[in-house]
């Protein structure tokens, strides 16, 4: 009888070991399977995004609002990025999505500016208004070889 309590209880002491396991992964992964109802994607098009990865911080006036959700190259050669906001953030179809360096390692986000339009983006549409990251080797390449 002993026994089996004592297994009880290392079993219990286990689930619920494996339970704080699964909670924190998903809070320090930021990923929450209760707030999908606050955000919504939209795809920014972009010439080079050399550096972003996804879940790479967006941002407007400094304050995270989203995360990068996808990268991928279309059709016509460019890198579409999906942005996953959230929905208490409104954007303007005249807003400009620029890829930004952070830090001293060089961690890529993208800064979004607010336009002046009063069209708003709706869920899914596409951010024509870009900048891309700017591309250092290339820089010091052209610079070295004169055609700066």
């Amino acid at each position: 009888m002993r026994k089996t309590r004592f297994d009880f209880i290392v079993g219990l002491f286990l689930l619920v070991g494996f339970g704080a396991f699964a909670y924190m992964t998903t809070q320090f992964g930021e990923f929450s399977l209760f707030e999908s109802g606050k955000y919504y994607t939209i795809t920014a098009e972009f010439d080079n995004v050399s550096g972003l990865k996804v879940g790479a911080n967006v941002s407007m006036a400094g304050v995270v609002i989203g995360k990068v959700s996808g990268i991928e190259l279309s059709k016509d050669n460019m890198a579409h990025v999906d942005l996953y906001l959230q929905k208490k953030v409104k954007l303007t179809d005249d807003a400009i999505a620029s890829i930004k360096t952070q830090g001293i390692i060089g961690d890529k986000f993208i800064k979004i500016s607010q336009g002046g339009s009063d069209n708003i983006i709706k869920e899914g549409e596409l951010l024509f208004e870009t900048e891309s990251a700017i591309d250092l080797e290339d820089l010091i390449s052209q610079f070295v070889f004169g055609k700066v």
